[in-house]
């Protein structure tokens, strides 16, 4: 049976978080930590690559990313089939129940397949998302592709 957007229903999770690791956080003050995955492959048609830059931003709570093994989460996905959408929507779920942020925004440009690129973001902050919409950093930026 398909979902409405297409895609075959299961019950198998679309990821397994078992890859990621968490460190303790070095500090109870606030700070960000951003993080540029400049790699990310999948399949978005069966049999056809995709490849998409992945921005984190990311305010700790009590545990950061130990990097290596988000490099190996992101191994997982190199012979999956996703959308654009289901993917970001996927690492955003899995990064917020593995780490528990103060807040997560994500940014994933997706390189051009058949003459059109994408640009998706998710932020913890949105009121639509379950945040309180108090940090207005993003508003009035240059959208930069």
């Amino acid at each position: 049976m398909k979902e409405p957007d297409g895609q075959i229903q299961t019950t198998e999770p679309w990821s397994d978080i078992s890859a990621l690791k968490k460190m303790p956080n070095p500090s109870k003050a606030g700070y960000e930590i951003k993080i540029k995955c400049p790699e990310i492959t999948f399949e978005g048609t069966k049999g056809q690559p995709d490849f998409a830059e992945l921005y984190v931003t990311l305010f700790p709570g009590s545990s950061v990313i130990e990097l290596r093994s988000l490099k190996e989460y992101f191994y997982q996905f190199r012979a999956q089939v996703f959308s654009y959408e289901r993917l970001i929507n996927t690492v955003y779920d899995d990064l917020v129940s593995v780490y528990e942020p103060d807040r997560l925004r994500l940014v994933m440009e997706c390189k051009p397949r058949g003459g059109i690129s994408s640009k998706l973001t998710i932020d913890s902050d949105w009121s639509i998302r379950g945040g309180k919409e108090q940090f207005r950093d993003w508003v009035g930026q240059e959208d930069k592709w």
